[in-house]
């Protein structure tokens, strides 16, 4: 059983809001927040946007930082603050301490929860979510990476993620870069190909705005993490009123081919139990188009796999075991979850492997568990870049906001899903 559960994706709002005209937010069950909430996450510019979010009528409001939110990053500010704001000086932990006066939002930072949506009264909808505030480093920016960490920060998503939620956005997918080519993360996209979730929404690349539908190889015994192909979202509300939509449910023309109506059921036991010929550049649907082939992938730096992805309960509290990573800027800490349930209230398979991006999986491998079958109808991912601001040399103004106006602003992204919903007793 499933039910059409509407996700509303922004990111990059860079302080601009529906408040100061810069974008509108369209209605729908949950909003998603991508990161890059300010320009440099002063305590007043983060409590500005955090008003507008608290207020926006969602069932469900998720938020991750991204690398302007400085102060978001403890440890980044602990030893790079002052040269941001060496006038009038940020309390990170205050700033990050803001969250918990808007119960309504939840923030994650490289952490998991699972979202029960209930206003459609007899039926709950369902997901996993996944959040994560890092990107590769590339200046003096908070939650940056080295690509020799990359590997193991990425395992650490859950393989049962329904959604994955990224400042980043995954290598050759709504990334592309005036400035820097394909600016995503490979071992991002590695990643994706293991979890394969039905959506994974990001930012950070303001020209990479868009969306795309990555099909999976499931059958390759040689070729890890390879793509049958890529469908491009041609935005039926460019350059109009009408919404930004993307429909990918099963009664659309072309519903995503990872909420096949076969595998709901054996996926909704597991949350309880622990290509079509397209209509081409006609607006809202999708079309092929020639891309030049991958280059060949490089080989990854060797890690142990000693941190075992699984997710953590939001409204739990667990302890974190703590994997010190070092960067050039900052030495980094990321938590590591046990992949053991830490609470009754996590819904979870606890025979649910970790994967390993050094070690060689077929698609269908991964993970082995004796409630796997679900799996099988995860062949293909929505990948979306939902950047508000249209140019990454400009932001909006920290201010009143004073001046703004729409033009340079791009629209929320709708997104139209289903999702296994379970009957409540």
């Amino acid at each position: 059983m499933s039910s059409k559960t509407r996700f509303v994706c922004v990111s990059d709002t860079h302080n601009a809001s529906p408040a100061n005209g810069a974008f509108k937010l369209p209605a729908g069950d949950v909003l998603i927040h991508a990161g890059d909430l300010t320009n440099q996450g002063t305590l007043a510019e983060i409590r500005k946007t955090l008003d507008w979010i608290e207020a926006a009528d969602f069932e469900v409001k998720i938020v991750i930082a991204g690398n302007h939110d400085i102060t978001l990053d403890e440890d980044f500010y602990a030893e790079y603050g002052l040269r941001f704001h060496n006038q009038y000086p940020q309390d990170s932990q205050a700033c990050i301490d803001l969250f918990k006066d808007y119960p309504s939002i939840i923030y994650l930072n490289h952490e998991s929860a699972v979202i029960r949506l209930t206003k459609k009264g007899e039926q709950q909808a369902t997901f996993k979510v996944f959040g994560s505030p890092f990107s590769p480093a590339n200046g003096l920016w908070a939650f940056g990476y080295l690509p020799e960490e990359a590997v193991k920060l990425w395992e650490q998503i859950p393989l049962d993620a329904d959604v994955v939620v990224t400042h980043t956005p995954p290598k050759y997918h709504c990334d592309e870069s005036r400035g820097r080519g394909a600016a995503g993360c490979e071992s991002l996209r590695r990643a994706l190909s293991q979890v394969r979730p039905r959506l994974a929404i990001c930012g950070h690349v303001h020209e990479g705005r868009g969306a795309e539908r990555v099909r999976w190889d499931l059958e390759s015994p040689h070729v890890q993490f390879k793509e049958l192909d890529t469908k491009y979202w041609v935005d039926p509300g460019l350059n109009n009123k009408k919404q930004s939509l993307l429909d990918l449910t099963i009664k659309a023309a072309f519903p995503l081919e990872n909420n096949n109506k076969n595998n709901f059921e054996a996926r909704n036991l597991h949350l309880q139990t622990n290509s079509n010929e397209l209509s081409q550049n006609k607006p809202g649907v999708w079309r092929a188009k020639d891309v030049p082939a991958q280059p060949p992938s490089q080989p990854e730096p060797n890690h142990q796999n000693s941190a075992p992805s699984a997710l953590q309960e939001i409204s739990t509290s667990s302890t974190a075991h703590h994997d010190t990573l070092r960067s050039r800027h900052i030495s980094r800490y990321f938590p590591c979850f046990s992949s053991k349930i830490r609470s009754p209230a996590i819904i979870d398979d606890p025979n649910l492997p970790s994967f390993n991006l050094n070690t060689h999986y077929t698609a269908t491998s991964v993970p082995k568990s004796p409630t796997e079958g679900w799996r099988m109808g995860r062949k293909e991912t929505c990948v979306i870049n939902a950047a508000i601001m249209g140019s990454s040399s400009r932001h909006a103004d920290s201010g009143s906001g004073s001046g703004q106006t729409a033009k340079g602003f791009n629209k929320a992204i709708v997104v139209d899903i289903d999702l296994p919903v379970s009957v409540i007793e």
